[in-house]
């Protein structure tokens, strides 16, 4: 395995790559990703335990999907099981992938530890609690300050482990070298990443554009609501389909396994 260095142009790639091979198997990769986001909602609705498991299986779950990707690429149906690939691969990887979600699981909570320094905890307890709050409360400034701080703090945990899950299935790297590999590859390709966000950006803008002139054509409120949410849905099984090849281009040689 070999790091690969990519041009900028190539983040544009990776998003029509992601939406062509969505629309091979439209039916079945949506339908997949419903499977992984009610599987992460269910465990929510138990406070605190059950949120901190779905972070811990998140990354699992998104190679299950990566799998998927993958299969339809090749010409195959990928079917439900293909979301447990990361952990059918074997006693040592399986082992590997939950090692890797609790690392993942416990960067995360410090990143809502970091937050809670600046608001008292009111981000991070509407997240593992889903505590209600008022707009008068969500509209303060040391939350929205939070917010912003947690979000900056992620930006480095996502690229540890935007390609760690497929290293450790497909290549069988270790979880601490797989986060190592994983943060130089997204730095190296720095220009690609940037420009493979701003794209998918864009186009969750332009779908918002659309869905509020169908709105306002239609003269009904209740039309963004019917509309917004299953294509909001769409769009991001279009994205995280494409979360393969940056994968994929990222390295030289071409993974090996079963899904």
């Amino acid at each position: 395995m070999k790091l690969q260095i990519v041009p900028a142009r190539t983040g544009v790639v990776w998003v029509k790559l992601g939406m062509k091979t969505f629309f091979k198997q439209p039916l079945a990769l949506a339908g997949l990703f419903f499977i992984f986001t009610a599987a992460m909602s269910v465990l929510s609705l138990i406070p605190v335990l059950g949120n901190v498991l779905a972070l811990a299986l998140l990354p699992g779950a998104t190679l299950g999907l990566m799998a998927a990707t993958r299969e339809t690429v090749s010409g195959k149906f990928p079917m439900p099981t293909v979301l447990l690939s990361a952990f059918r691969a074997g006693r040592q990887q399986m082992r590997s992938m939950l090692i890797l979600g609790a690392l993942y699981a416990a960067g995360f909570l410090l990143v809502l530890a970091i937050s809670a320094l600046v608001d008292g905890g009111k981000f991070a307890r509407l997240y593992l609690l889903g505590a209600s709050m008022s707009a008068e409360a969500l509209q303060q400034g040391d939350f929205e300050l939070a917010v912003l701080i947690a979000m900056a703090c992620y930006m480095p945990l996502s690229l540890l482990f935007w390609h760690a899950p497929a290293l450790v299935h497909w290549h069988g790297i270790s979880p601490a070298k797989s986060l190592f590999f994983s943060f130089v590859a997204c730095l190296r390709n720095f220009w690609a990443m940037t420009v493979y966000s701003l794209v998918w950006m864009c186009a969750f803008l332009a779908m918002g554009v659309v869905v509020a002139v169908i709105a306002a054509l239609a003269g009904n409120a209740e039309t963004v609501t019917a509309i917004m949410f299953p294509s909001g849905m769409l769009m991001a099984a279009m994205f995280f389909t494409s979360i393969y090849f940056t994968f994929q281009d990222s390295f030289e040689t071409e993974p090996k396994g079963d899904s």
